[in-house]
């Protein structure tokens, strides 16, 4: 029981749309660190057909996460098309996904090492209006990423990156925003709310433009199975000031390139879906009862933000804890809410792809 309301375990996972997901995946383990898949499957999205065309698709998928803590990549290729990037160049403040946040315990060595490695970094480290330490690169595919200061830690580890801390999402009006991210994903503490010209976004295409921008936090603890995993998050919202913002998935498909979704990992579907209904935003996608991703198990649904970026929750039914001895977890017969014992967790890095 749930108590009547849902419980958000924290980020699960953001989606991105690629041309080849073995690929792109390798680039994110050996520059990243989400080197632990949780599942990898190629199947057919059935469920999907608001955003696919009407067609169920198929499609390649691997959840990878990183065990020095924070939310994993949902890394998705069609296979039965190819995946189609936007049709402009997105700036800052476009509507939906923009950047996906990466936290650092040490954001110098971070952008030393990420600089060795020869990734695409824009600008210099700067300070956000928050003072915390980040900086920009683009991933091969052109995803912008956003490293900055965290310091909520699952393990300890020479890595100084964890995993996924947030997002940057392009929003028409902030107003109409926070009502949503505040309400249904209970990410109701302000760290900012500032409107200028930002120069720690001049590096990004459209960040000299004037905008405003709102760093949320939740000022409540997540709770959940793997709470302690995935740790604190943010979502940073920003509307321009100066121009009418594009959809940056706009006549195109859920799986195209760029960052299709954010996922939250809850318990009490049910009640999400009740709490959305009433705040006016309708599950716009329910597989209902369970869904099998062959490794893991569990259901899944979707909402819109005002602007149609998506919100996924999925509430984990069976995920495998040591696959070479088919080791796998029932988290129906777990009390909700209660975080599981760290070594059972820390043994999902026994999965590890080196």
């Amino acid at each position: 029981m749930t108590n009547g309301h849902p419980l958000i375990a924290g980020i699960q996972q953001i989606g991105i749309g690629n041309l080849d997901v073995h690929a792109t995946w390798r680039w994110y383990r050996e520059h990243l660190g989400f080197d632990v898949p949780v599942f990898e499957e190629a199947a057919e999205a059935k469920l999907m057909l608001p955003y696919t065309g009407g067609k169920p698709r198929s499609r390649h998928a691997v959840l990878a996460l990183n065990m020095r803590g924070g939310g994993g990549l949902e890394i998705w290729q069609y296979t039965c098309r190819t995946p189609q990037p936007a049709e402009f160049q997105p700036l800052v403040g476009d509507l939906g996904i923009y950047i996906m946040k990466i936290k650092s315990a040490d954001v110098p060595a971070t952008h030393c090492f990420l600089m060795k490695k020869g990734a695409e970094i824009l600008g210099e480290i700067t300070r956000n209006p928050a003072g915390q330490q980040h900086f920009y690169l683009n991933d091969p595919y052109g995803n912008l990423i956003e490293v900055v200061e965290g310091n909520s830690w699952f393990t300890d580890s020479d890595r100084t990156m964890g995993g996924v801390f947030g997002c940057t999402i392009g929003v028409s009006n902030i107003e109409k925003s926070l009502h949503f991210y505040k309400k249904v994903l209970g990410c109701d503490t302000v760290i900012f709310d500032e409107s200028a010209n930002f120069e720690d976004l001049a590096c990004l295409p459209g960040g000299e433009a004037p905008a405003r921008r709102v760093l949320l936090r939740h000022s409540q603890p997540r709770q959940g199975a793997f709470s302690k995993l995935l740790g604190e998050s943010e979502i940073e919202l920003i509307e321009v000031k100066n121009r009418k913002p594009r959809k940056i998935f706009q006549d195109r498909y859920w799986g195209d390139l760029g960052y299709i979704h954010l996922c939250f990992d809850i318990s009490g579907m049910d009640e999400m879906k009740e709490r959305c209904e009433s705040s006016g935003f309708p599950f716009t996608v329910d597989s209902d009862n369970s869904f099998d991703m062959g490794e893991a198990a569990g259901r899944f649904s979707y909402v819109e933000d005002p602007d149609g970026t998506l919100i996924e929750f999925v509430e984990t039914h069976k995920v495998p804890i040591l696959k070479k001895i088919g080791w796998y977890l029932d988290l129906r017969k777990r009390q909700p809410g209660k975080p599981l014992p760290n070594w059972m967790v820390k043994a999902l890095g026994l999965n590890r792809v080196k």
